[in-house]
């Protein structure tokens, strides 16, 4: 894996606007092993969640208004194959990502908000499933970036079907063991328990990848407590049927919305790392 420091634009700097599109943005992502074409569902800034590591300025809302399915099915139909061929790379904001990245990995629903709270979410996955199969290699993946907070609406359901029908992944947020804790991170209504029931059934039906940020609250990371409640939220989540296919846990790598937010060392993620390898037995690929 190439150091992001030494490409701090490529792997730091992610804008949700590009050029003259709306709705999608590429970014090169380490966690994706490549280029990354985002989709925006959510504008207006709009979520349920407001998490205290959260890059998203919330100060100014955005566009309220609903999404142009004909316009964003343009913009994939055009930004897909710009980066498939590797005219992406001519474009300076590109120039100088590593070799290793110069691919396009998957088209992800994420953005300024939770991309499952936009209330035509399955059109939105049936668009860009169209996209892939007709203008992409077929190991290119769609990938919802999620909180896991609206699985249980059956409209989310369903597009959670179609992801699954056009080699879909889902990167569930999971970023606490204890109720305590998800509620001081999230700052949600939503409650802890729910948010584990949607991950928990939605890996019963298919594997699903974990992501985790883990964070120091001023000077104080989370205690080896929360770190073993974790790794139990872990087990048992696999105890009730579901599938993990990998926890990714990375830390904080662009401006937060709170100030005493401050990343974990990489000896520090390790450590959680190896506290889930040896207590759940997943793989889990860490992210300084």
């Amino acid at each position: 894996m190439p150091d992001p420091s030494a490409a701090p634009l490529v792997f730091r700097h992610h804008p949700r606007r590009f050029g003259e599109w709306k709705y999608v943005y590429p970014v090169v992502s380490r966690r994706a092993g490549g280029v990354s074409l985002g989709v925006n569902l959510n504008l207006d800034k709009v979520c349920n969640f407001d998490c205290v590591y959260c890059q998203v300025d919330r100060r100014e809302m955005g566009e309220r208004e609903f999404l142009d399915l004909k316009r964003l099915d343009e913009e994939l139909r055009e930004a897909v194959p710009w980066i498939v061929s590797g005219e992406i790379f001519r474009d300076p904001a590109f120039a100088q990502t590593p070799a290793d990245f110069r691919r396009l990995n998957d088209i992800a629903f994420s953005g300024d908000g939770e991309p499952t709270t936009y209330r035509n979410f399955a059109e939105v996955i049936a668009a860009a499933a169209a996209v892939r199969r007709e203008l992409a290699p077929p190991e290119l993946k769609l990938v919802l970036i999620t909180n896991a907070s609206m699985f249980h609406r059956p409209a989310v359901r369903e597009g959670l079907a179609l992801l699954d029908a056009n080699h879909g992944e889902i990167w569930a947020k999971l970023d606490a063991g204890t109720e305590a804790y998800f509620r001081r991170i999230a700052r949600t209504a939503i409650s802890f328990q729910q948010i584990l029931e949607n991950i928990t059934e939605a890996a019963r039906v298919r594997p699903i990848v974990i992501q985790t940020l883990l964070m120091r609250w001023g000077d104080d990371p989370p205690d080896e407590a929360e770190r073993e409640a974790y790794c139990e939220r872990l087990r048992e989540i696999l105890r009730a049927g579901g599938q993990l296919r990998r926890v990714q846990l990375y830390s904080v790598a662009r401006k937060p919305a709170e100030s005493f937010v401050r990343p974990l060392t990489a000896a520090e993620l390790e450590t959680w790392a190896e506290a889930v390898r040896r207590t759940a037995g997943v793989p889990v690929s860490v992210y300084p």
